[in-house]
């Protein structure tokens, strides 16, 4: 219901817009461009230094290519993800991110080198990462609208034609029309303030979703992450060193970072604090790792706790599809959506396809990123420069699907709070989203299709502030989409732990594919052949 005569203060034609301004958005970009494509990157943030990966490092899924190493790599999770990854996906994405790794080296990214001189391509750091993406998106003339979030896409009757959005700073409305438009906007943390992830509110499942787009393995969306009680970051990898207790010191028995986080969760549901000390850590790599995750030391620091040495207080703080798996659905190797001109990338994608039902970490879904950017940005590139002359010659009509009206009209800032509040009270706790029940899942969706419907009949002014109500309305649609997969999926696989149905039935080795707004139907999809196990 989108207003059809825009009177944008930006109005801009390319033949691809890549929605999102991260990692796998960037790669997305550069793919397009190099594909001779006139591109256009549109950021809620700015390109660079918003998002997930931004202030952090992060490992990558980089491996090299040794049949036996391969091997071990994708079966690392595959049990653990319920055995849902795809043999030919992780061979595509082990092979594409290795290219992109040395891509980087060959473009200047500063990997350490080893007592040789030779470069050590492995992990990267997330400001230098994306200080260097956004320089190669400016030079392959990309053009960047920063602090812009779009509000909706543009579509006629044979697919996908552009977006509009707002620009925060000023308050101005922008348009682009394109043959092809690439989401890219991550998952959703659900405003849990988990250190970068507090942009990403599932913008772009809605985005997909007014357009006709699926969503794939949405009840994989209940990833929570190891965090200091007093600190918003979020990076897990070196809890693997770490011993978990209760105050008198005693041994958390089962606790830990990978299949014990639910032993920390009941612990603190029942009130009882948890500890953690990275005690298991070996001496000799203590300056590595402080060198590899600096600012996963700074919260510590700054408390003056050492906590190789000292114990910490934890609490487990929500990622949702940001570290979870589910995702926008895509049909085909280039990454595209059942909608023409429509395509997806990194977290906004499912990443099922090589990672099952179980979270990869930072380190797949940096592959992803990488991998799922090119995929989609070549294939966006192809299908918008087909479309010759009439890619931007179009009778587009707005998507959004509550009302956006003109500047001025009356704002809900209030209302949006209340309903931000909400979506936290039925997402955040462990109780309704980590330990699922039937029960629970049914009294959690009936809150939430009285607060769509309120949103459906609430127009939102298209000014400076939209985007605020739009993560609402976004943010609701995404928990539907879990919940009501998460009912469907009457068994525990992978992160998805249903408490009422707590073993794994291999009768259900199968994706639930979502859709729809009002009117939710949830069906399932063949997943491929499973890897063999030697």
């Amino acid at each position: 219901m989108g207003i059809e005569q825009s009177q944008a203060a930006v109005s801009l034609e390319a033949d691809v817009l890549v929605i999102g301004g991260g990692p796998s958005g960037v790669w997305a970009a550069l793919s397009a461009a190099n594909e001779g494509a006139r591109v256009v990157l549109a950021d809620k943030g700015f390109c660079g230094s918003s998002g997930a990966t931004a202030p952090s490092g992060t490992g990558v899924w980089y491996v090299q290519p040794d049949a036996q190493l391969r091997y071990e790599a994708k079966m690392s999770r595959y049990e653990m993800g319920g055995r849902l990854a795809e043999d030919s996906w992780m061979n595509r994405v082990l092979d594409k991110a290795f290219e992109r790794m040395h891509n980087l080296a060959d473009w200047g990214y500063p990997f350490p080198v080893d007592e040789t001189g030779k470069q050590v391509v492995r992990g990267l750091q997330g400001p230098e990462y994306m200080k260097l993406m956004r320089k190669l998106a400016l030079k392959a003339k990309v053009k960047i609208l920063d602090h812009s979030p779009a509000l909706e896409l543009l579509a006629d009757d044979h697919g996908v034609g552009g977006a509009r959005g707002v620009r925060t700073q000023s308050g101005e409305p922008w348009e682009v029309r394109a043959g092809a438009v690439v989401i890219a906007t991550g998952g959703c943390a659900f405003l849990s303030k988990a250190l970068g992830c507090n942009v990403l509110t599932g913008d772009g499942y809605l985005l997909a979703a007014e357009a006709g787009a699926e969503m794939s393995g949405m009840e994989f969306s209940n990833a929570y992450a190891i965090s200091p009680s007093f600190s918003s970051v979020t990076k897990t990898a070196y809890y693997r060193y770490a011993s978990f207790y209760y105050e008198d010191g005693t041994i958390v028995e089962g606790a830990g970072s990978q299949r014990g986080r639910s032993v920390i969760a009941r612990n603190l549901l029942q009130g009882r604090q948890v500890y953690a000390r990275l005690d298991q850590a070996p001496e000799d790599i203590i300056p590595r790792l402080r060198v590899g995750q600096t600012n996963f030391f700074l919260p510590f620091d700054r408390h003056g706790i050492d906590p190789f040495k000292d114990l910490f207080p934890v609490t487990l703080r929500l990622e949702g599809t940001v570290r979870g798996t589910g995702g926008i659905h895509i049909v085909d190797e280039n990454c595209a959506t059942i909608v023409p001109g429509l395509y997806a990338a990194g977290d906004a994608a499912t990443r099922e396809l090589i990672c099952g039902g179980f979270t990869g970490g930072g380190s797949h879904n940096a592959a992803w990123a990488m991998s799922s950017g090119s995929f989609s940005g070549r294939g966006a590139a192809e299908y918008a420069l087909a479309l010759g002359v009439n890619a931007t010659n179009r009778n587009l009509r707005g998507l959004s699907s509550t009302p956006l009206v003109d500047r001025g009209a009356a704002s809900h800032a209030a209302k949006t709070a209340e309903r931000v509040q909400e979506i936290k009270d039925v997402t955040h706790p462990y109780d309704r989203n980590l330990f699922r029940t039937e029960s629970v899942l049914d009294d959690s969706l009936n809150r939430l299709d009285a607060l769509w419907k309120d949103i459906r009949e609430t127009p939102v002014a298209r000014d400076g502030q939209a985007y605020k109500a739009r993560e609402s309305a976004a943010m609701t649609a995404t928990t539907r989409w879990m919940y009501h997969s998460a009912k469907r999926r009457t068994e525990t696989r992978g992160m998805h732990k249903r408490v009422d149905y707590p073993a794994l039935d291999a009768g259900q080795r199968f994706r639930l594919i979502s859709s729809g707004l009002d009117d939710i139907k949830v069906r399932t999809a063949k997943v491929a052949e499973e890897v063999v196990l030697v």
